[in-house]
């Protein structure tokens, strides 16, 4: 029997394969992370992370899940939000970026659960969070379907999931758009971490990603109702925010 395939960026790989070679992705670039985030988008990826807790709906008190959470930096600004009475767990499927995001949130004095795990099998209970969100990491999932789906269990019913994830860029910006992805940011990954093919990956599984309406009906499919989206910066990221009845 042939295994089952999917991408990892523009290659075909077994589905077991794909975890493994995008934990070794994320282990390698886990320790300048943050610094390339900045300069890929100019420091406009803090923006894009706030907006995404605005519409979250979440209020002091609220519980909140922060899937493929890495460094931490939702994590951190849903912490202010809810106060100390209420919960962010940040959790991530690679030791190296979750152990990063821990260090990073106790050093801001927010102690909260950490838990390595798989968003596809996400070991917490139904109903539990006001909000679950996966920002930026959706698209290195093997199967996303199911990891929505997961999202969607463990949020109580009136909650929200939200998906912030890089998009299909207004077209007439994509010629722009694909040289600077494709020459400049492979450059910048091999200046400043040492490893021009992880950021090569990272471009490619943008590419790969579904669109702003795939997406739309990928979190409907997983049960999600009342599926909205926002485009950010014409389309280069946009955040999809779906609600559990």
């Amino acid at each position: 029997m042939d295994k089952k395939t999917t991408h990892f960026g523009y290659h075909e790989v077994a589905e077991d394969d794909k975890a493994k070679k995008v934990a070794g992705v994320f282990s390698s670039v886990a320790d300048r992370y943050d610094l390339m985030n900045d300069l890929m988008s100019a420091g406009l990826h803090r923006l894009w992370k706030r907006f995404a807790v605005e519409m979250s709906g979440v209020r002091k008190a609220g519980r909140v899940l922060d899937v493929a959470g890495g460094t931490g930096d939702l994590s951190s600004l849903f912490a202010s939000r809810v106060g100390d009475s209420g919960e962010v767990w940040l959790t991530d499927i690679n030791r190296e970026m979750l152990a990063r995001g821990r260090d990073r949130l106790i050093n801001a004095g927010y102690v909260m659960p950490a838990l390595q795990c798989d968003a596809e099998r996400l070991p917490l209970p139904d109903n539990y969070f006001d909000c679950a969100i996966v920002g930026f990491g959706l698209r290195n999932m093997t199967h996303k379907d199911r990891a929505l789906a997961e999202m969607l269990r463990v949020v109580r019913p009136g909650g929200r999931v939200l998906v912030l994830e890089f998009s299909q860029v207004w077209q007439p910006l994509r010629p722009a758009y694909d040289a600077y992805s494709f020459k400049l940011l492979p450059l910048l990954g091999k200046l400043v971490t040492g490893d021009a093919d992880s950021y090569r990956y990272l471009v490619e599984s943008i590419r790969k990603h579904p669109g702003q309406a795939e997406l739309k009906q990928m979190m409907e499919q997983a049960g999600c109702a009342r599926v909205e989206y926002y485009n950010l910066t014409a389309g280069v990221v946009a955040l999809h925010v779906g609600h559990k009845f």
